[in-house]
């Protein structure tokens, strides 16, 4: 019982009476899954690097005693796909990408000039403690300031035998003038939609992972299902977008699968009078790949086993 409370006190702030409260909550919960939670620390502990990252993102703890990443998740699910999560990631990466990753730094993935006004907008890799809920990593559009646009939470585990990347959640702007700033960017990226922007790259970053499948929480998968909650309301429906995108339903209603890379359109499927801009939307993203590729094979291991 020691562990769970010293655990508990990593990742909650005693001192804020709804902490404490939570931290008496999962020290409960650790105890109903003693064994469970004895070998979730054991992985931890199997390793410098994998301690190190524990140390730096505690919230692997937390996040298997909650009720968390989707509907009706179960304890041994959730410490199973934070395993996985882990033990996929620090075979294929190096010490350097872990550490920044769950030392919470972000991982610039790429850069875009929008306006004069806006400034710049980039893309980073990167696990924060307010995406928790959702999953154990982010692909994240943020403009100067660190001002989120578009963010898709995930977590990588495995599906039978295949890899997989899960989305755990797709989140927009949360600002008052989100509305303009979406069209602004959209305009920016040549009639290219910013939901669907973030869904490119996140699919860019499953493909330099080496995964071979995405599956991403329907609505009926959305982890807030599982809570009482008056403003759990989707402000897009996951559902209609992943089909939009070429997305089909699973023998679970909760999840979609994903393609792994957009199709786009022919050009002869393209009007005319739209082609100029469609090659500019398109060299674009080629843009936005190769980048993405190239950040990611920078943290390579050199001799990784998945």
């Amino acid at each position: 019982m020691s562990n769970f409370i010293e655990l508990g006190k990593k990742i909650y702030d005693l001192n804020n009476p709804r902490e404490a409260h939570r931290f008496a909550v999962f020290v409960a919960r650790c105890l109903l899954h003693p064994q469970r939670m004895s070998r979730l620390e054991k992985f931890f502990a199997q390793s410098e690097l994998l301690r190190q990252v524990a140390a730096g993102y505690p919230f692997v703890y937390e996040q298997a005693t909650r009720a968390f990443f989707y509907y009706r998740s179960t304890f041994e699910e959730r410490a199973r796909l934070i395993e996985d999560n882990m033990r996929f990631l620090s075979a294929r990466f190096n010490d350097d990408f872990m550490l920044k990753l769950y030392g919470d730094k972000k991982i610039e993935l790429w850069r875009m000039t929008l306006d004069d006004t806006l400034g710049d907008m980039n893309l980073v890799l990167c696990a924060e403690s307010g995406q928790r809920k959702e999953g154990l990593a982010a692909v994240m559009f943020n403009l100067p300031g660190e001002v989120p646009v578009y963010q898709i939470l995930f977590w990588i585990a495995r599906h039978d035998d295949d890899w997989s990347m899960w989305i755990g959640a797709m989140q927009g702007p949360n600002v008052d003038d989100a509305k303009d700033l979406v069209k602004r960017i959209t305009k920016r990226c040549h009639a290219y939609r910013t939901k669907n922007l973030i869904l490119y790259a996140a699919q860019a970053v499953a493909r330099s992972f080496g995964v071979t499948k995405i599956f991403a929480v329907t609505n009926e998968g959305y982890y807030a299902n599982n809570h009482l909650r008056r403003d759990r309301k989707l402000k897009t429906s996951f559902s209609d977008f992943w089909a939009e995108a070429g997305g089909i339903p699973t023998d679970d209603a909760r999840f979609y699968e994903l393609p792994l890379t957009e199709i786009r359109k022919t050009v002869d499927e393209i009007p005319s009078h739209k082609r100029a801009q469609y090659r500019r939307r398109f060299k674009l993203l080629d843009e936005l790949d190769a980048a993405i590729a190239e950040t990611l094979r920078g943290f390579e291991r050199a001799n990784r086993d998945i």
